[in-house]
């Protein structure tokens, strides 16, 4: 894995239409996306190759833009196609793929109406998002102060920059303290989800998730329902209450960047990576692999 910063590599980014060098991807610094968080993105995975649901990220992408206001220029279909040429010129056979897209720098203030929408699209080699062994016995997670806001507040159904300003807070205090990454609860104090990764508990050979009412129904969390429902788990989504965590056995995560991930402990509460967790880790490794139906 490169761990040179990640202004100054060497590689490719397709930035509005054209593969340019990685060093030259730059934008103005009165650009509106930073100043104002008009800022949408994914992240997806490569394996053996291939882009992990592709076209998934790339609906979710368009669709976040739209409901921050904007439209991406490209199609679909020239989304997808960017994405390939990206990491084809990187050479990426497993590895991770950010599309971003924002307004730019022509208006300067709230109002950005005649902004240009960008486009950029960068691709990495990237193993694990957490520490393998830590991964294995199981991450430990602290519960944030910071709650994950009523969608009346914020648009939470768009995986929009601003979103993840507390999720930044959240990780950083855990980690300041030992832990792994965060939990958060919701505005109304019912489990919703890590930092970036969706949650699931498994209680008498059930798994139980937070229903996504205030924040993304991730694709890897689609995946792992779908996995789960083919081997016969019954899978049960509804508002999870955090003192119900005492009555859990197993925990994992999941996400494009987590994968699935077990968890081991959530502050006080206690959980032993076990079968079910080991299945569904191994489904779904067998899945972005090509060696089951996606």
């Amino acid at each position: 894995m490169d761990t040179s910063s990640f202004s100054d590599r060497d590689g490719l980014i397709w930035f509005n239409g054209e593969l340019v060098p990685w060093r030259d991807a730059n934008i103005h610094v009165l650009t509106h996306g930073l100043h104002y968080a008009s800022s949408v993105f994914e992240g997806e995975r490569v394996y053996d190759g291939e882009i992990f649901k592709l076209g998934e990220h790339t609906d979710r992408l368009i669709n976040s833009a739209r409901i921050l206001g904007f439209e991406i220029e490209q199609s679909a279909e020239e989304i997808n196609k960017a994405c390939w040429d990206t990491i084809a010129a990187n050479k990426i056979v497993d590895g991770y793929v950010r599309p971003v897209a924002w307004r730019g720098s022509e208006m300067m203030g709230v109002s950005a109406q005649n902004n240009k929408i960008n486009l950029a699209i960068a691709a990495w080699v990237w193993p694990s998002y957490f520490d393998p062994e830590a991964r294995m016995k199981g991450i430990k997670l602290k519960l944030s102060p910071w709650k994950r806001p009523s969608p009346e507040t914020i648009p939470t159904q768009s995986k929009a920059a601003g979103l993840y300003m507390i999720c930044t807070l959240s990780k950083h205090e855990a980690e300041s303290e030992g832990f792994d990454d965060a939990l958060m609860l919701d505005y109304r104090g019912r489990v919703a989800e890590a930092t970036g990764a969706n949650i699931f508990f498994v209680q008498d050979g059930k798994l139980h998730t937070p229903d996504p009412d205030c924040f993304l129904d991730g694709i890897t969390r689609r995946t792992v329902i779908d996995l789960a429902k083919a081997r016969g788990i019954e899978v049960i989504e509804r508002a999870i209450m955090p003192e119900e965590m005492a009555n859990f056995t197993e925990c994992f995560l999941t996400g494009t960047a987590a994968e699935v991930t077990p968890v081991g402990c959530i502050d006080d509460y206690n959980f032993v990576p076990g079968e079910i967790c080991q299945q569904l880790i191994g489904d779904y490794e067998n899945c972005v692999r090509r060696k089951v139906a996606a």
